[in-house]
């Protein structure tokens, strides 16, 4: 049981990281966040979700990181999904409507359209094998990709289907939309990543739609963004 006030700091730590991606110090999150408690106090705390698992230190000078159980709190109790903008929706659901008699060129504009939005890689499959993909030159901007071989890897799973329908089986539980995160997706060199997926029905096709990013990607955002994008799949698919 962690108390309210490791909750707030778990949190804030995390909304840092994501915007970040540097090591949250005490000192900063004391003066962002107007904690009524020292930076010595804070480091107390840090220390004792290091001890549970919530946090880690990448070197003894710096601050600290989330952890997969971090995210995983962050996901299931902490976040708050943000509301797409309805310009957003619109932008969206025109994008797909030409394409929708055809369900490959349905998927590929599904999956640009996703790539636009979350800034990340989209991809999406069906259970006959086909794969499409939209964004891969966007995990460049997130340093967790600078290193060639995490890359490389990333680049891996869109000429895999196998692959990839492991690391959607993976998933530990959920809902419409389900994340796969660090270590779960099976890939050592994938352990800062995550995916965010969600299957999809349209008539006799089944598939994932999946977004791929660091494990600090802005869920709130991404998450409404992706499930918007599954919905609207399965609407314009059912007009065949």
């Amino acid at each position: 049981m962690l108390s309210e006030r490791q909750i707030q700091l778990l949190q804030a730590i995390i909304t840092d990281y994501i915007e970040s991606a540097e090591p949250v110090g005490s000192v900063e999150i004391v003066k962002k966040h107007n904690f009524r408690c020292s930076p010595a106090t804070v480091r107390n705390e840090m220390a004792k979700l290091i001890d549970l698992g919530f946090l880690e230190m990448l070197h003894t000078s710096s601050g600290r990181i989330p952890t997969k159980l971090a995210y995983r709190l962050y996901l299931e109790s902490l976040m708050e999904e943000n509301e797409l903008p309805v310009l957003q929706e619109v932008a969206m659901k025109q994008r797909l409507w030409s394409s929708r008699f055809e369900i490959e060129k349905l998927l590929r504009e599904t999956v640009l359209s996703l790539a636009e939005n979350t800034k990340m890689l989209s991809i999406a499959t069906t259970t006959d094998g086909f794969v499409t993909h939209a964004g891969a030159v966007n995990v460049l901007d997130n340093k967790e990709f600078w290193d060639i071989d995490v890359a490389k890897s990333a680049l891996l799973l869109l000429d895999n289907y196998e692959l990839l329908e492991k690391v959607f089986k993976s998933a530990p539980f959920g809902e419409d939309v389900r994340c796969v995160i660090e270590e779960e997706i099976g890939m050592d060199k994938l352990n800062k990543c995550s995916v965010v997926f969600s299957p999809f029905n349209v008539g006799k096709v089944n598939g994932n739609i999946a977004v791929l990013g660091p494990s600090r990607m802005n869920y709130s955002k991404i998450i409404p963004t992706l499930r918007y994008a599954k919905n609207l799949l399965e609407e314009l698919g059912g007009s065949w």
